[in-house]
């Protein structure tokens, strides 16, 4: 445990500022972790760690639990320990699109089983932890290795309509999703249980203060130090961050202390900086091979979009700003329409929506359509004579019948609209195939 008094207070600062950044995603994380796998008080309570929870209901402005979820594919939560041993996730064969991604305590992607990645046959997937060296038992397809000892998956499957029965159909098929410890699966006597962690009551406000660290120090016991990190963690170590959980702000000398609040409030101005800039999801989200130590991209991605998936599962993009410049859109000001042209609808393999969002909360827009979402699955869409699509995002439903069946409700304020391709063609990966503008139009007026 290094001794913060003996730190230069100019390092002290640079290097809180570079671990807030750093350490922004795993909070993040832990905001989510702990009201699913640890407080079993909270409504959003997934059943503790190796257990799915299945949501076949679309999404709704009611689910708060993440900001920008989406309703095209219906989520299925589930949290991993792999301290002791690994877990085995296990899928069945499916005729429609799906992925399980598992990511890491810094929200780095660890690996995908899904239709894209593996398939669409029945298989099962071992996922073992950094201290595992055994061996994958005989009927294992794969083996996905993690860099820290807690795993997170946000499971999503195909929605296939709002009706009843497309809910029933994608309720059958989440049921099959199985999770099993590994003594479990291969039928051999279970190993000494991992001991059960004091966890931190999450509290919002921790994110802004100095207690920020004491909650990085208890998660960075569930982390090995990696060769890219290390570092940036033999800095934190010097000021008593070091994985043990025994950070404690009050007992640091006052100067250590101000130094610390002075970096937090240098690095939320550039998280704050960063995330204004943003306007694709290009490269934010990935492996570690992929992300590597860009750290800030990590956290942007964190805060804008908390278990996007990367461009190559799912392509995102939006607009920041509307045609006229206006930054945010605002649907209290303007109606706007969206006018993909001939052939130029998104590029995909899968399918693709377009999304509303309030701001600055991020969640899905109350509106008396109960739609949330528009895009190439939409049942009534009506095409443009020639061949073109034209999506009408206002707050106030069109007069036009035609206008109408092409409505995505806007908020009476600020939001912001996320384009999702779901297995996207390579033109929209490397840059040929661009969204069209978010055209402003009069309030209240449909065209002609």
């Amino acid at each position: 445990m290094g001794n913060p008094a003996l730190v230069d207070p100019a390092t002290v600062r640079a290097t809180a500022a570079e671990a807030w950044i750093w350490g922004f995603p795993l909070l993040q994380n832990y905001r989510t972790l702990y009201p699913q796998a640890v407080d079993d008080a909270d409504p959003r309570h997934v059943g503790g760690f190796g257990v799915f929870r299945h949501y076949p209901q679309p999404s709704t402005p009611a689910n708060t639990d993440v900001v920008t979820p989406n309703n095209d594919t219906p989520y299925s939560w589930a949290w991993l320990d792999l301290r002791a041993e690994p877990w085995v996730v296990s899928v069945p064969a499916e005729d429609r699109y799906y992925v399980i991604p598992l990511h890491e305590l810094d929200t780095v992607y660890a690996g995908f089983i899904g239709a894209r990645t593996t398939g669409q046959e029945a298989g099962d997937y071992l996922v073992a932890g950094p201290g595992w060296q055994g061996t994958a038992p005989d009927g294992v397809r794969g083996v996905i290795r993690t860099a820290t000892e807690l795993i997170g998956i946000v499971g999503r499957t195909y929605l296939g309509g709002t009706s009843p029965e497309a809910v029933e159909e994608l309720k059958e098929i989440q049921q099959q999703y199985r999770l099993r410890p590994l003594h479990a699966y291969a039928g051999t006597p279970a190993p000494p249980p991992a001991p059960t962690p004091v966890w931190p009551v999450w509290r919002e406000e921790v994110l802004g203060g100095i207690e920020f660290f004491s909650f990085l120090d208890f998660l960075l016991g569930f982390f090995p130090v990696l060769p890219a990190d290390a570092d940036l963690r033999g800095r934190l170590t010097d000021l008593g961050i070091d994985g043990r959980g025994e950070f404690e702000p009050a007992a640091l000398p006052i100067e250590v202390r101000a130094e610390i609040e002075r970096g937090i409030t240098d690095a939320r101005a550039e998280l704050d900086r960063a995330a204004g800039e943003l306007t694709s999801s290009a490269g934010a989200f990935g492996t570690r091979e992929q992300l590597g130590t860009r750290y800030l991209t990590r956290a942007v991605a964190a805060l804008k979009g908390l278990y996007g998936l990367p461009t190559e599962e799912a392509w995102y993009g939006g607009w920041e700003a509307d045609s006229d410049g206006n930054r945010p859109p605002n649907g209290s000001d303007h109606d706007f329409v969206l006018r993909f042209g001939p052939g130029g609808t998104p590029p995909v393999r899968f399918f693709w929506s377009a999304t509303m969002y309030s701001l600055p909360d991020r969640l899905l827009v109350d509106n008396t359509l109960d739609r949330y979402s528009i895009g190439d699955r939409t049942p009534g869409l009506v095409h443009d004579p020639d061949g073109g699509l034209t999506l009408h995002i206002r707050h106030k439903r069109p007069a036009d019948a035609q206008h109408s069946a092409n409505w995505l409700p806007a908020p009476d304020g600020p939001f912001t609209v996320v384009v999702r391709l779901y297995g996207p063609d390579e033109s929209a990966l490397d840059g040929r195939w661009v969204l069209p503008p978010l055209t402003v139009r009069t309030p209240g007026g449909d065209l002609a």
